[in-house]
């Protein structure tokens, strides 16, 4: 992918990906933090009740990261099959004989049009996965 294209999809997904930190990731880590410290503070209870209900505390977050990683995969994965597409476009125009620049002009285009498509499609994708976010406890 070009330079171009490729920063800008890192840019939108970066940021896509700080907003999910700041408003959802944070507040599950200092939920899962609390309660970590709460089973800590039984002193009372064995080293496996502990363990195990430091376990429970982190399973949320465990969950939470899966979700994120997961959507990102398949955004990634959908992202490399439309430029492989491209790939392939570029590969028979240059087969068909034409020169190499207007086998790069095209390449240029299908792929600012794969990016431009996928970049269009965080919006959604960030709701999916706030949806998703709130719905674990």
């Amino acid at each position: 992918m070009a330079e171009a294209h490729q920063a800008r999809v890192h840019a939108v997904v970066e940021d896509m990906v700080q907003s999910l930190e700041r408003d959802h990731i944070r507040v599950m880590q200092g939920r899962m933090f609390r309660c970590s410290a709460d089973c800590c503070d039984r002193s009372t209870d064995s080293m496996s009740v502990v363990h195990n209900c430091i376990e429970r505390c982190h399973t949320p977050m465990a969950k939470a990261q899966a979700q994120v990683t997961s959507e990102l995969e398949k955004f990634q994965d959908r992202l490399s099959r439309c430029t492989m597409h491209c790939n392939d476009k570029a590969k028979d125009l240059f087969d068909s004989g034409a020169k190499e620049p207007a086998v790069r002009a095209l390449m240029d285009r299908c792929v600012g049009s794969c990016v431009d498509d996928h970049v269009n499609l965080i919006p959604s994708m960030t709701r999916r996965i706030k949806d998703n976010l709130d719905s674990i406890e």
